[in-house]
C-alpha cells in the first residue's frame, strides 16, 4: 500500500486527531496562566468519564454505583496535591463497603485500576509538574502512536502480538525511535539530556503496550473498538489508551530523576 493510499483511507481519522489537536492547543494556552489548571482538570474528567464508561460497559459491570466512586475521586483529585494516591483510597472504600455487606464483587475493581487511576496520574503530569510536562507526554505518545501506525501500514509485516494482528515489529520499532527521539527534543527543554532520553524511551515503550493492553480488553470482550465516540479512532480509550500507561511511566521516573 503507498503513502497515498494510506492517507486517503484514514482521512477520517487525520481529521479527528487535528480537531482534537486544535481542542488540545486552545486548553493548554489558557490553562498555562492558571495556577490551579482547572481547564485541564475539567478536560481530561471528559476524557475519563467516557474511558470509565467505556470500560465499565465492555466489562458489563451492572453496578453503577461504581461511577459515583470515580466522580468524587476526581473531584477531590482537583483539590488533592498528589491525585495518584486517591486511587487507594477509592479502593480502601469500596473493599469497605464490599465486605460491610458481605458481596465482594472484585471486577468493581477493574475499572477503578484501569482507567481511572492512569487518569489520576495523567493529571498529576501538569499539577505537581506543570503543563509543559503533559505537552511532553503529549509528544511522545503521538509521535510513536502516529509513526507505528503509519510504518505498520506501509511496510509492516511482521507480527508484534497474537493481541493485535495489526501491529507489527516494523511498526514497533519506528514508533518508538519516532517517539523517543522527539520526545528527547522537547524533554531537554525541562530536564537532562540523560532524563530526557531515559523518560522518552520508557514512555514510548509502555506507550505501545498501553495499547496492547487496552486491545486484549477489547478482544476480551469481543467487540472492535471500545466506543464510536471520535470518527476513525473509536472510542475514547482507544484514543487514550498509550498515554494512560505512558503517564503512569512518566510521573514515576519524573519523581526518581528530579530529586
Amino acid at each position: 500500500m503507498d503513502t497515498k493510499n494510506i492517507i486517503n483511507g484514514s482521512q477520517e481519522r487525520l481529521i479527528t486527531g487535528l480537531v482534537l489537536l486544535g481542542i488540545a492547543i486552545v486548553i493548554v494556552a489558557v490553562d498555562a496562566l492558571s495556577e490551579h489548571h482547572f481547564l485541564t482538570w475539567l478536560a481530561l474528567g471528559v476524557i475519563a468519564f467516557f474511558a470509565f464508561d467505556e470500560t465499565v460497559k465492555m466489562l458489563r459491570i451492572e453496578n453503577k454505583k461504581i461511577y459515583i466512586y470515580a466522580a468524587l475521586a476526581w473531584v477531590a483529585a482537583l483539590f488533592y496535591p498528589t491525585p495518584e494516591i486517591l486511587t487507594f483510597g477509592v479502593l480502601v472504600v469500596i473493599l469497605s463497603v464490599m465486605a460491610f455487606k458481605n458481596n465482594v464483587e472484585y471486577k468493581l475493581l477493574f475499572p477503578i485500576l484501569y482507567p481511572l487511576a492512569p487518569m489520576l496520574f495523567l493529571l498529576a503530569l501538569p499539577e505537581d509538574f506543570g503543563i509543559e510536562y503533559l505537552v511532553w507526554l503529549v509528544f511522545i505518545v503521538g509521535m510513536t502512536d502516529t509513526a507505528a501506525y503509519y510504518t505498520g501500514k506501509s511496510i509492516g509485516v511482521t507480527l508484534f502480538s497474537p493481541v493485535s494482528p495489526k501491529k507489527t515489529w516494523e511498526g514497533f520499532y519506528a514508533g518508538v525511535t519516532a517517539g523517543t527521539i522527539f520526545g528527547v527534543v522537547v524533554g531537554m527543554f525541562m530536564v537532562s539530556f540523560w532524563a530526557a532520553l531515559i523518560i522518552s524511551v520508557s514512555v514510548s515503550l509502555s506507550s505501545v503496550f498501553g495499547d496492547l493492553f487496552e486491545s486484549y480488553i477489547k478482544r476480551s470482550a469481543g467487540v472492535k473498538d471500545s466506543g464510536n465516540i471520535l470518527p476513525g479512532h473509536g472510542g475514547m480509550l482507544d484514543r487514550a489508551d498509550g498515554y494512560l500507561f505512558g503517564a503512569v511511566v512518566m510521573v514515576i521516573l519524573l519523581r526518581i530523576l528530579s530529586n
